[in-house]
């Protein structure tokens, strides 16, 4: 093999640096370019070029470096999603009450949107089906009352048992008017750390704030706190008839630095409580990628630090963006603990809906504290399964708790839950015996189970009451809008790969979404389609 020599450019410089004239010392180290398989001749050493400098150096040889192929280097995916065990059947002869809190964030859906997109199956974890069902509008009654909600119910069929039924739950907060809403006193908390730098984070999170911004009314008031390796107040106060101030500080606002999110909180919610309205909206908006990497970062600490700060009167709502380092358990966690809501954005219309056309919902709190309490009819029903918020689940003696923090429902948003039950057949299926000293049935009725929902008005501290009974009777929900639920319910379990989906495959839910898309005049229901026809090419 040909020998080829390196000479190293210290030892040049070294020589063209003393000035001599005598002739340098040849004895540099001697390497052998050893010929690797599948390496091309291009990426061998080439041939030397003579270098003659006057009377410094005679016959230095010069290798020029070596162009080696660029090798595209991917970066880990480090997006973590907490861990919830599916829910499974329980028997009303030993547990008739069921409790848990509402949820109406949408963020698992337009995560996994993004994932489907991109021809990637989610992880299992990713999959919430509570927020794949709230996701969507439904033709729900609203209130006519007084009362913050209406409860619509429906009993039909199971998509992925014909032998079970499912009771379909939709609570409908009632419609927004604008122009009467109370004036918002709004803190934009915003991560410009360096993991915010690539174009699906602080890029989109700058134009999707706009579209907020254009929405704002005279009387609304809009503070800018950042934070990266430490926070400050970039936009104290500006009026909403101030658009292109608070847009100008925006655009001014670039990534870097590490994540400190604990101070830029707490310096949030001490500029939201300076800018307190009473009667008003005052609300802290964090948008983030959910890498608290620095400074408070444990998860405990910094839900410690929202339960807190909640106690003043002040809402939470948190924008989730980017991909790759995406801390999903982190800033679910900080969104149950806040009083708020959480929602991922994706793209920009995706930030249309939550900050646009939702607006309302997404700022304005009609109910705190909303807890749902099912009691079943052992008469009727053998045994049930709640069908999502796995994460929501309460103790049944919470229910009357008022010190027991629960959901938060927003203006014109609705709330779905599901139970998949089996019915009493007259037979025990129980794995145990049947019990001797229970009370029995006088008047056995049709009821199948009773519907009882707590709630907080947004100032209060304690709670009211409202119940409904389900029965076959039932008949608020259209049939086009239970069926289009259960199409998402089936794809979510499909996701999740969870047992109890028995023969359901995806071009059974494809089927189902298709025959009960409606009018969905905003298009979300043929995303949807897509979705699935997405997720058939990436299994």
């Amino acid at each position: 093999m040909k020998k080829i020599y390196l000479v190293s450019s210290s030892l040049i410089l070294m020589a063209l640096m003393s000035g001599c004239g005598e002739k340098m010392v040849q004895s540099h180290s001697e390497t052998k370019a050893m010929a690797y398989e599948g390496v091309s001749e291009a990426v061998m050493m080439p041939e030397p070029m003579e270098y003659r400098g006057g009377n410094i150096v005679a016959d230095v040889m010069y290798y020029p470096p070596i162009q080696m192929p660029s090798v595209a280097v991917v970066a880990p995916n480090t997006e973590s999603y907490k861990h919830n065990e599916q829910n499974k059947f329980i028997e009303v002869s030993s547990s008739p009450l069921s409790t848990f809190s509402t949820d109406v964030d949408t963020a698992s859906y337009s995560n996994v949107r993004r994932m489907l997109d991109a021809n990637s199956l989610p992880p299992k974890d990713a999959v919430r089906t509570e927020e794949f069902v709230n996701y969507f509008s439904y033709n729900y009654k609203e209130p006519t009352t007084n009362e913050p909600f209406f409860i619509n119910l429906k009993v039909d069929d199971a998509l992925w048992n014909k032998k079970h039924k499912l009771i379909q739950i939709g609570l409908q907060s009632k419609k927004a008017n604008i122009a009467k809403l109370p004036p918002s006193n709004l803190v934009f908390l915003l991560d410009v750390s360096g993991s915010m730098n690539d174009e699906n984070k602080l890029p989109l999170l700058k134009k999707s704030l706009k579209l907020l911004v254009n929405q704002l009314r005279a009387e609304d008031k809009v503070s800018i706190v950042v934070y990266a390796g430490s926070s400050g107040l970039v936009l104290d106060r500006a009026k909403g008839s101030e658009k292109e101030k608070i847009i100008n500080a925006l655009d001014k606002l670039e990534a870097g630095g590490s994540t400190a999110g604990g101070e830029g909180i707490r310096l949030a919610y001490e500029i939201a409580k300076k800018s307190f309205i009473k009667n008003g909206n005052n609300r802290v908006i964090l948008a983030t990628d959910g890498d608290f990497n620095v400074g408070q970062s444990s998860e405990s600490e910094l839900i410690e630090l929202i339960e807190e700060k909640k106690k003043s009167g002040v809402y939470l709502s948190i924008l989730g963006f980017g991909m790759g380092n995406y801390k999903d358990d982190k800033v679910e966690a900080l969104a149950d603990k806040g009083n708020g809501n959480y929602a991922y954005i994706d793209n920009l219309l995706e930030a249309k809906k939550v900050l646009v056309t939702q607006m309302s919902g997404t700022l304005y709190t009609v109910a705190k504290d909303v807890k749902v309490q099912v009691e079943f009819n052992p008469q009727k029903v053998s045994s049930y399964r709640l069908l999502g918020y796995e994460n929501r689940k309460m103790a049944n003696e919470d229910f009357n708790d008022d010190k027991k923090d629960a959901g938060e429902v927003g203006m014109g948003h609705s709330v779905t839950a599901l139970y998949e039950v089996v019915l009493n057949d007259g037979t025990n299926s129980s794995k145990v015996d049947k019990l001797k000293y229970q009370t029995a049935v006088v008047n056995p009725s049709d009821e199948l189970a009773t519907v009882k929902i707590r709630y907080k008005e947004p100032k209060a501290d304690s709670s009211r009451l409202m119940s409904r009974v389900v029965s076959f009777q039932n008949s608020d929900i259209s049939d086009v809008d239970s069926k289009f639920i259960q199409s998402v319910v089936g794809f979510s379990m499909i996701l999740r790969n969870v047992e109890e989906k028995g023969d359901l495959t995806y071009n059974k839910v494809l089927s189902l979404a298709k025959a009960s898309k409606g009018s969905d005049d905003e298009g979300y229901r043929a995303e949807f389609i897509k979705m699935i026809e997405n997720a058939m090419l990436s299994k």
